[in-house]
Formats: structure tokens, sequence, C-alpha cells
């Protein structure tokens, strides 16, 4: 199949501009830029969509740039539910520096920053050259603008669509960039750069936009957010192991969605996965693929290694393969339960509540049921103080093949 018509398939085209998109991406050679801003020191998961986008086009002979956001981050795309808290500049600055250097190496994009070419704009330039083109009622019915009418919004996030519709045009003056792609919600900030581009250049410019479905889970809630938190693409703030678990554990409903968007695997491949989900779906092959394959270009083949020998080492309960950077990793998510150091393992087991009485700890115990740190105990008086500690001031009790328990002795 073509370019386009894959990115059909794989459920990464939402809305276009004009039907010569189809052709531009099938057969021509387009600049065009995916913007974010720089609102934390990492990119997380729910980008990954959009940089594989990308170098999808890439790979087809179109040239890709990245913006972020030095300026735009400053004053924040409108949310539905209510003013951003405003960054500072030294750590917006931190951001744009850790962001361009995770990008660089992670792709290799050319990129650009948007302070570059806004910085020196005075506030008579701005309304005059900028702003004199935008119709306030053409603003109005842009879709995030309207949901906030009711609560309110500012002028300076009004003016958001404005500084992003200048990014279009310098990149189109100084690069020949022709399409903005970007995220469902970008919708009206593209078609605004469009128009911008058209009063300042021409009506007969030929420049386009695209938009790609957001990615969600399955209760419908955003794609990226886990129990504990945001699911980074920074190994220091998610480990490669907290990433493949997250994947891991994708809904079946998600599986094939999230193979098609977040992998480069051919229609092939991923069909014969949706055969064996539907066969078979308690193994879980599309969720292992889709997580080896993710972990593996993020984080290359170190990474995924580590995180597989975590993985089977819990499962297993061979907890002492692992180095101390691989056991932090390995409690991290771990729920945590406090316990005061210096009492029977029988005491441990009803105070942590892994048993309901002394009756059944005894029973575990005497049954070979409880494993600490990986390895089977049967003593109901052994004691658990600092010298059990797995790693840091943790102590891992295991009971039956898939039931852990972390404790945090105090």
């Amino acid at each position: 199949m073509e370019l386009f018509e894959e990115l059909k398939w794989r459920g990464l085209v939402d809305n276009v501009t004009s039907e010569e998109v189809e052709d531009v991406i099938n057969n021509g050679e387009v600049t065009f830029y995916i913007g974010t801003d720089p609102t934390a020191d990492s990119l997380h998961i729910g980008h990954y969509s959009s940089l594989l986008m990308a170098k999808r086009l890439e790979k087809h002979g179109h040239h890709p740039i990245m913006l972020v956001g030095g300026a735009t981050g400053f004053i924040g795309d409108p949310k539905a539910t209510g003013e951003r808290s405003m960054l500072t500049s030294e750590v917006l600055k931190s951001n744009y520096d850790a962001l361009h250097a995770q990008i660089s190496k992670l792709w290799g994009f050319d990129m650009v920053n948007n302070l570059d070419w806004t910085k020196d704009i005075t506030i008579i330039d701005f309304l005059r050259d900028y702003g004199k083109l935008f119709n306030v009622n053409y603003m109005l019915n842009k879709e995030t603008v309207k949901k906030r009418l009711d609560s309110g919004i500012s002028y300076t996030e009004f003016s958001y669509m404005i500084l992003q519709s200048l990014d279009f045009l310098n990149l189109y003056q100084t690069r020949g960039c022709t399409m903005q792609i970007g995220g469902q919600d970008q919708w009206g900030n593209i078609t605004s750069g469009l128009e911008l581009i058209r009063k300042k250049c021409g009506a007969d410019v030929k420049c386009y936009g695209l938009t790609m479905p957001l990615i969600t889970k399955a209760d419908g809630t955003k794609f990226g957010k886990s129990e504990t938190g945001t699911v980074w693409l920074d190994p220091k703030k998610t480990s490669p192991y907290e990433l493949y678990q997250f994947l891991f554990n994708t809904d079946d409903s998600k599986a094939i969605e999230y193979l098609k968007k977040l992998t480069f695997l051919t229609k092939e491949e991923i069909d014969a996965l949706e055969v064996s989900l539907k066969e078979d779906a308690g193994r879980r092959e599309a969720q292992k693929k889709l997580a080896e394959e993710v972990v593996r270009d993020l984080h290359g083949e170190e990474g995924l290694e580590s995180a597989l020998k975590i993985t089977n080492a819990l499962f297993r309960g061979q907890l002492n393969d692992l180095d101390e950077q691989q056991r932090l990793d390995a409690v991290k998510n771990m729920d945590k339960v406090d316990q005061e150091a210096g009492k029977s393992l029988i005491d441990v087991l009803v105070e942590a509540k892994i048993a309901s009485s002394r009756r059944e700890a005894r029973e575990w115990i005497k049954g070979n049921s409880i494993s600490l740190n990986g390895v089977k105990v049967n003593d109901e008086t052994l004691v658990i103080d600092s010298t059990q500690a797995y790693v840091s001031n943790y102590v891992i009790i295991r009971r039956g093949k898939k039931r852990y328990y972390c404790l945090n002795l105090k």
C-alpha cells in the first residue's frame, strides 16, 4: 500500500486541510514540522506516536523539523479545563535543553526554537503586523477557545493561536516548510497558521495541515498515565522495565491499535498478532511484542534486556539475579507497606495484611508459600530487620507465584 493509505490503516490520520495532502505525502518530498512546548524536562509516551509519524515520513523521503517552543512555552496552549501555570524562564530554558538533547539522541531530527524569531518582536509590531490579520470572531470559534468562554480565558492564552501561526509562517519563509502535523486538538492552530501564510504570502501558496487522533487508554483516559504517574521517555524518570510493564499491561481492546501506531511492524505481522490475540488472549503475545518493540526503539537492546531480566526474575522469583539498579527498578512501582523492623515473620505477615490471621500466616509458611527476597522461608520466628533488606531498606515478600509485597522497614 502507498504511504498515505498505510497511515490511514494505522489510524494516524484524523483530518487533512486539503485533498492534495494524500498526493503530497505519496509522491512529494515535503518539509513538515511537529511542535511541542518544553513544559517538562522529558517527552512522555503520549508524544511517541507523533515522533514516529515524523520518522515514518522521513523514511519515505520527507524532511521533518522538530520545533520545541521556547516562546510558546511561556504562554501555554489553552486547555479546556483552565489556565496553565506559568513556568519561569529558568525552568523553560532547562526543559528546552533537556528536550533538545533527548530528541537529538533518539531521532536526530532538525530542531528549531520559536523563541529565536519571536524574542525581538515588539508589542506594536505584534499587533500591527499579525494581530490585525486575525479576526476575533474566527478565533472565538476555535474548539478549545469555545470550551473556555464560560469559565473565562486570559488574553495571554487567547493569543497562543497567533504565536503558533507565526511558527508556521516563519518556517515556510525560512525553511520551505509546507506542512504542519499535530494532534487533533491542534486543528485550530494549524488552520490559523495556514490562513496567516496565505494573507502574508499570497492566496495561491500551497501549504497543508494533517492531524492525528489522540491516543487514549481503554477507559478513555489519557494515554501515558499510569497509577504511579506519567510514563516518560527518559529512562531516569521511567525505567525500561517500567515502560515495558506499562505496555505489557495494555488492555486487549487497545493492543492492536497501539501496535499500529507505536511500532514499525508490517501489516502482515500485526494481522498475525491480532489472530493470536483472538485465539489465545491469555498468552498476551500482542502486548509482549508491543512492549519489546517500543522499549528496544527507545532504550536499545541493553534496555530491553534489562526490562526482560527484571520481568523474568519477578515471574520466577529469582530476585537475587538482579544488580542494585535493577532491584531498585523492580521495587519502584510496588505498593509499599511501612513495617516496624525487628518483628517475627508471622507478625509481619499479619501486620502488613499479607495474611488475615496468624493461623493463615502459619499455614502459608509451613506450606512453603512464602518467599523472602526470592528465597523460600519456613521459620515463622525469623526476625525481619535491616539484615534482610533486599535493596535500600526494602524487603520483598512473595506469596505463592504472583503476589508480591514490598515492606519499607522503619
